[in-house]
């Protein structure tokens, strides 16, 4: 039955020929009793199915709703209508799965994004979330495509874990146990030996650490995969559920992480430029619209896909935190208290203060280096030669236009007596974490590596504004539909 038909992508980018060929879609309208626009989501444009009046049952063509899926076998021809150069005569057409068209929550109207959230298990069928999980897929792709090519091997690190590798303590618990009668000892503490594990365990929060243990002996290594924070954090800029890439190199300084990071972060945006210009097109325009309704000093400097030409034709600006904060003290939103947050060598800076490095400093995308050791995770490099009260780790940030912070890395500490002595200062057992220091025991070597968070690499490429518009099911605090 199905063996046979042609995407409507593929067919739209034929000749019209005279050929048989059987399509298969959703309906998008239907007008006149005799035009019917078709879609199979291969692509945000529709194929024009032109029914012959007096040709097919009045009972069918009652059936033929918004959302009604069909099967269509027919002639394609030239088409005479606008915007199209060929459309398809119906010879048979089947209903496939009949669609309430007064029920259906998605009417051929313009609908909000806030209000697509609520029916995210239909929100795939509007052009824009069609054209979002396109380029979605095709980055995801690009990210295996480029590491693949340079020799990295994937690395599947565990979901679950007895470890917190960021430090923060902000994770979901995973346990067998049960909530009414939880075992306690002789402390009152939850007794986690009688649970599934043995041990107390929680959803990864980063793969970084069991990363490196297959950097020091892969030479490369990257994962890509889910991560969960238990962060109540309602923001646009914030999901309880994310993917993260996050490639470890061993023989590899803060540098060469730089370097291998800017280059990542273009590969992916060309790969989108080059096999998604449709729906790239489309989101731009989106954009465009949007932005129409805000006040001139709101709207972006340059639209969605200049936005990305300027990233791929520009390097990477590149200066340490200390010069960092140096700006923002100088600029002229600190002197006129327009941060909302305060800036002083130390913090670790918000969001507003990395937009304004990027966006109206800089003008492009900022690699920011040597962060404060105080504000950073304990697996990162010291650097030497630091004066006391200032002693800065060697992590970066890239900082991208509209969204701050995209990725996040490091070199990481090799030196197991420097390391053991941080773990002691941030009070992380080592004890527990053994097997990591094996690799420092082992031969060591200098190694780095950074997280791309994905939905925000895909927030940039596509120009949505809200993060869980990128992802399919966004899990949020007091959300956790579908």
């Amino acid at each position: 039955m199905f063996n046979k038909r042609i995407k409507i992508k593929e067919l739209l980018a034929a000749e019209p020929q005279q050929q048989q060929v059987t399509v298969m879609g959703w309906v998008r309208t239907f007008r006149n009793n005799q035009f019917v626009a078709l879609n199979d989501g291969s692509t945000n444009a529709n194929l024009q199915v032109v029914l012959e009046l007096g040709k097919f049952d009045e009972e069918l063509l009652k059936r033929i709703t918004t959302s009604a899926s069909l099967k269509v076998t027919g002639t394609v021809i030239p088409s005479l209508g606008k915007g199209q150069k060929l459309e398809v005569k119906a010879e048979t057409v089947e209903i496939l799965g009949d669609s309430d068209a007064e029920a259906y929550p998605l009417q051929p109207k313009k609908h909000s994004l806030e209000f697509l959230r609520e029916i995210a298990h239909l929100r795939f069928r509007t052009n824009t979330f069609g054209a979002v999980f396109r380029v979605r897929h095709s980055i995801a792709f690009a990210i295996h495509k480029f590491f693949n090519d340079k020799g990295f091997v994937y690395l599947h690190t565990p979901i679950i874990t007895a470890s917190d590798a960021e430090g923060a303590g902000e994770m979901f618990r995973v346990s067998t146990l049960p909530f009414d009668k939880t075992p306690r000892d002789e402390n009152g503490a939850v007794n986690f030996k009688e649970d599934f594990f043995g041990r107390a365990t929680n959803l990864t929060v980063s793969g970084q650490l069991e990363g490196e243990l297959g950097a020091t002996a892969f030479g490369e290594i990257y994962t890509f995969g889910p991560t969960f924070r238990a962060e109540n954090s309602n923001t646009a800029r914030h999901l309880a559920e994310f993917w993260m890439v996050e490639p470890e190199m061993a023989f590899c300084d803060l540098e060469d992480n730089m370097n291998l990071a800017e280059e990542f972060i273009k590969y992916i945006i060309r790969h989108a430029m080059e096999h998604n210009r449709e729906d790239l097109e489309f989101l731009a325009q989106r954009l465009a619209d949007e932005e129409k309704q805000l006040p001139q000093d709101k709207r972006s400097e340059m639209g969605l896909l200049e936005k990305l030409e300027f990233v791929l034709n520009n390097h990477f600006e590149r200066i340490t935190y200390t010069e960092a904060i140096e700006i923002l003290l100088q600029s002229p939103a600190y002197k006129k208290k327009k941060f909302q947050y305060e800036v002083k060598w130390g913090i670790d800076m918000q969001s507003e203060h990395e937009r304004y490095l990027v966006e109206k400093h800089f003008k492009k995308p900022v690699i920011v280096t040597n962060y404060p050791a105080a504000i950073k995770a304990f697996y990162m490099r010291q650097d030497d030669g630091c004066e006391p009260g200032r002693e800065t780790v060697a992590a970066m940030d890239i900082l991208a236009p509209g969204i701050g912070e995209i990725v996040g890395g490091s070199q990481r500490e090799e030196r197991q007596d420097r390391l053991e002595q941080r773990m002691k200062e941030m009070h992380v057992p080592a004890e527990e974490l053994w097997w990591y220091l094996d690799t420092r025991r082992f031969g060591t070597v200098p190694h780095a590596g950074f997280g791309l968070g994905f939905e925000r690499m895909v927030q940039f490429v596509t120009g949505m504004g809200n993060i869980r518009d990128v992802i399919a099911f966004p899990r949020t605090p007091k959300n956790c539909e579908f």
